[in-house]
């Protein structure tokens, strides 16, 4: 896909959400199912994904650790939304790749230490691209890659969560 093509398709979707902003608000979702032992079943519109344990909390690395798969929610919403920031102003970007890491201290998760936070403390999202763009084109592809990204600008920011739990 070229620029011209993507702003073709993004025109009138764009110009939908400046008349009717109201639908420019989507609600996504996602479920899962409990599954055996200490487990989650997650259907990702693709195939079904497993996710329990990791090993540092007593699993045995056999399922998808619910960290990894932010961290890899991360690497895919950054992935493309780089790759349409580099469309819509165009970058050509050869080949690249898209890397997250991130830090947990497990005895948070464990209970092991209230003084340990549950959670990421920190995570690096790493670009490495084959490209003949700028300095300046590669400033602009950070800045506006970071901007959009959904997951990034969720996680950079926060958000307010709010927990029901219902009994059949």
């Amino acid at each position: 896909m070229n620029s011209e093509q993507l702003k073709n398709i993004q025109a009138p979707l764009k110009e939908k959400y400046r008349e009717q902003p109201e639908t420019a608000i989507i609600t996504l979702k996602a479920e899962g199912r409990l599954g055996e032992g200490i487990s989650c079943k997650v259907e990702t519109g693709r195939a079904m994904v497993e996710a329990g344990l990791h090993p540092a909390t007593g699993g045995d690395g056999m399922l998808a650790c619910s960290g990894d798969l932010l961290l890899e929610a991360l690497v895919a919403c950054a992935g493309v939304t780089l790759s349409a920031v580099a469309t819509a102003i165009g970058v050509e970007i050869k080949e690249g790749t898209v890397n997250a890491e991130g830090d947990l201290d497990f005895r948070g998760t464990l209970a092991v230490s209230k003084e340990a936070s549950v959670g990421f403390k920190s995570i690096r999202l790493y670009f490495n691209l084959n490209t003949d763009a700028s300095e300046e084109q590669i400033q602009s592809l950070a800045k506006l890659t970071e901007r959009y990204c959904v997951v990034y600008q969720t996680l950079a920011r926060g958000v307010s969560m709010e927990t029901t739990f219902n009994k059949n």
